[in-house]
């Protein structure tokens, strides 16, 4: 049996999200593991300590004719040169090229993991030209796994791909999360937590609504701040805490910008590569008002540190909760998004057995080695 697995994404910012120990799960189980991915300052160490062999291949997000060419070339070279026989694609770039390259290669598993819909807020041609590509990276795939039984949805009723060549791991997610050691409640240290709370001004009798990602339109990220303006006006000691980079691509308006700067209520705190479980622990609630997504990884985290979730139940993100029983389903609105929120402002009972709803609901069904054995045993034999 060929034991080379070959993942292509466009940046590294995704192999922590996408991969992280699944790397090593899969090294230790006889797999070599190779990365290709646009050159990173960090990928050398990160994998020394995952145990995989990269190579960098600039690989740009918008198009560009002559770079892509180039790209393609270079995978296709890397994958004869080294005899790969699994190639996966992820992110919308990353599958393109490698779904290309791995056909001219004629690699026997070429794996195109859909994460979403990246032009599903996307209008006249702009949308029809991302639709296309994607049905072109499903055309030359061999098998495509979708992160939730709405992108698997999704992609019937866009025609992006046949049914019988579609697949889901488990009830969803590509990676699954590690809810034993790390986004384990229990192994949270008292002091660490004060400590990040003094730094962030929290008081242990603040409400404290979190949010984890980018901050974006496409995100929610305006209507959600204008919902806690409105909670603003009924409560005291209530905090939002905006975990995450500011983009210029999509980026929130210069009011809400200035408002955010404005109100010392509002905390941001930037990316943030380490310990986000400390994050998550000083949140009372999470709330993803997102106009597109293909899970949400932040809402099984943080339902994996026994955190209530809200989110849209219009895309990906409603796969990643049970509506009422770990957390609510939201408009992305803001007197609905308040209105939702306010019941765990007023309810501390329900707020407790949400999370605690939450965490049973993350080891049984997205625990990462569950979602690891079945790319296995789907994907890799």
């Amino acid at each position: 049996m060929n034991n080379k697995i070959l993942n292509v994404v466009s940046v590294y910012f995704s192999i922590p999200f996408f991969f992280g120990e699944q790397l090593t799960y899969f090294k230790e189980r006889g797999y070599e593991i190779h990365i290709i991915c646009s050159p990173s300052n960090k990928l050398k160490n990160y994998s020394k300590i995952h145990q995989f062999k990269y190579y960098e291949v600039p690989i740009l997000r918008k198009f560009s004719i002559i770079n892509d060419i180039k790209a393609v070339f270079k995978v296709y070279k890397y994958i004869k040169k080294n005899n790969i026989k699994t190639v996966s694609g992820h992110t919308a770039k990353g599958s393109l090229i490698a779904m290309i390259a791995s056909f001219f290669a004629r690699t026997p598993k070429r794996l195109y993991f859909r994460h979403g819909f990246y032009y599903e807020t996307s209008t006249g041609l702009k949308r029809l030209l991302m639709l296309n590509i994607d049905r072109f990276s499903s055309l030359l795939s061999t098998k495509v796994i979708g992160v939730s039984p709405y992108v698997i949805e999704k992609s019937i009723e866009l025609k992006l791909t046949k049914k019988e060549k579609l697949t889901l791991l488990n009830i969803g997610s590509c990676n699954g999360v590690d809810c034993k050691t790390k986004f384990n409640p229990r192994l949270i240290n008292r002091e660490e937590l004060n400590s990040l709370k003094r730094k962030l001004n929290i008081k242990d009798t603040d409400f404290v609504i979190g949010y984890t990602g980018r901050l974006v339109k496409d995100k929610g990220v305006e209507e959600l701040i204008d919902a806690f303006n409105l909670l603003e006006k009924k409560y005291k000691d209530i905090k939002l805490l905006l975990v995450g980079p500011e983009e210029e691509r999509n980026s929130i308006s210069n009011d809400t910008k200035s408002y955010m700067d404005y109100n010392k209520n509002i905390i941001r705190t930037g990316l943030i590569d380490n310990n986000i479980e400390y994050y998550y622990a000083c949140m009372n609630c999470l709330v993803l008002p997102t106009y597109r997504e293909g899970l949400g990884t932040s809402l099984l985290e943080a339902a994996s540190m026994q955190i209530p979730v809200l989110t849209n139940s219009n895309t990906g993100s409603r796969d990643a909760i049970k509506n009422k029983y770990n957390g609510f389903y939201i408009k992305v609105e803001p007197n609905d998004i308040s209105k939702k929120i306010e019941i765990y402002i007023n309810d501390k009972k329900m707020q407790i057995e949400h999370g605690k709803n939450g965490r049973n609901f993350i080891i049984n069904n997205f625990d990462q080695k569950i979602i690891w054995k079945e790319i296995e045993t789907k994907l890799y034999q």
